[in-house]
């Protein structure tokens, strides 16, 4: 894709958020759920296969530029952002370890929007990937799954769970095995419909209950031991990109309506943009943003060129945008006063959407942990190469 095809479809994504996007959102705040035309149309339009190399199908949007994509659908309703960048972003987990049969059957129709898969990791009581307890133990060749996942999205309408779980027996990343599980009523499985959330109405989720489910083995993904390499490195690392440039995106939708409504209201003959304290809390916003989305595309550089720093950038990034988020959303709505609580005003869905992305692949918390890891091995490495270039220290002259 060239340059000028590039922003011909940016410009093409801004103009369908700003218009018929926002007739979708109407619509799903008011039956709080998603019109099966929205899906349509965004398969459609090809918005569901922007980041895919085309070898699978997709338009080869490279990382860093689909995640500017990505920031103009996330001005938009949450359910619009969550299909676009689930569905653009699942491949990446499950195109190096399918099998030839699982590429054509469920990867490349996952690409095209015809097949919808879920991430299936959390666990309401494992909070990192390597604590999960869900299950399975092999028999022939069949596994037999016994667990619980909660918070999954598409969990409900989902064609297929991307789902890990783990040998009997195994700790850590030990024994992690990851499956392409179709939802197809296996025996075993309860399905149970989570999705009356405070924000991004319209998202189905699922808290999904596995007693002795059977999986085909042809289900495996990769090998036995593989399954969090296949969730944390092929999906969580750009997914956490992307969710931090989803919070730069609404950010930037909430400034927006801050700025339109500042210019309008008046209080006392003059507008609120007019109000010193107003224009701080806009500057603020400003600033925020932008450097939270310099970070973002900083994390997404490193992810494309592979570098070792690319964890840790993926996961400051998404530390540093959830906490703008919260500032600048909170900011956004103190500048509608009382009538940013009102369902009625945009606003409101806004500051109710921004909520989200504190959880979506990992807390603040876990983000942090992953940072401070990688700081402190950085900091042991670089002592040890420290000593191994210079041997024992010299004497100073003092110590002469």
């Amino acid at each position: 894709m060239t340059e000028d095809e590039f922003q011909e479809l940016k410009a093409e994504i801004a103009a369908w958020v700003e218009g018929p996007g926002e007739e979708f959102a109407r619509r799903i705040e008011a039956t709080g759920s998603v019109p099966p035309d929205l899906f349509e149309t965004l398969r459609e339009r090809g918005y569901l296969s922007l980041a895919a190399p085309e070898r699978l199908g997709g338009r080869g949007v490279p990382f860093a530029k689909y995640l500017e994509l990505l920031e103009l659908f996330s001005r938009s309703h949450g359910s619009v952002r969550m299909l676009v960048h689930v569905i653009n972003g699942t491949w990446r987990a499950m195109e190096p370890y399918a099998t030839p049969d699982q590429l054509e059957r469920i990867v490349k129709p996952s690409v095209a929007g015809d097949v919808l898969v879920a991430f299936t990791l959390t666990e309401a009581t494992a909070g990192t990937g390597a604590d999960i307890r869900t299950t399975v133990r092999r028999e022939g060749d069949t596994y037999y799954m016994t667990g619980e996942k909660h918070l999954i999205t598409f969990g409900v309408t989902c064609d297929y769970w991307l789902i890990t779980a783990r040998l009997e027996g195994t700790h850590g990343n030990e024994g992690t095995v990851e499956f392409l599980m179709p939802n197809s009523g296996l025996p075993g499985v309860e399905v149970i419909d989570d999705s009356d959330t405070m924000g991004i109405r319209g998202t189905d989720h699922a808290i999904l209950r596995f007693e002795n489910a059977p999986v085909p083995a042809s289900a495996r993904l990769g090998e036995e031991g593989q399954g969090l390499e296949v969730a944390l490195g092929g999906f969580l690392l750009p997914s956490r990109i992307s969710v931090a440039m989803s919070c730069v995106g609404l950010a930037e939708r909430a400034q927006q309506l801050a700025v339109e409504y500042a210019l309008k209201r008046e209080t006392f003959g003059k507008t609120l943009a007019e109000r010193p304290v107003i224009q701080q809390y806009l500057a603020e916003n400003y600033a925020d943003i932008a450097a939270a989305r310099a970070l973002v595309l900083e994390a997404a550089r490193a992810y494309e060129e592979g570098r070792p720093d690319a964890g840790a950038l993926s996961s400051a990034s998404k530390m540093v945008a959830v906490d703008m988020i919260g500032r600048v959303t909170d900011k956004a709505l103190q500048v509608h006063g009382g009538q940013g609580y009102w369902h009625r005003n945009p606003i409101e869905r806004v500051y109710r959407d921004a909520r989200a992305p504190r959880f979506e692949e990992g807390t603040n918390e876990i983000q942090k942990t992953v940072v401070a890891r990688h700081v402190l091995t950085e900091a042991v490495a670089e002592a040890a190469r420290a000593t191994a270039g210079t041997g024992a220290p010299e004497k100073s002259e003092e110590q002469a």
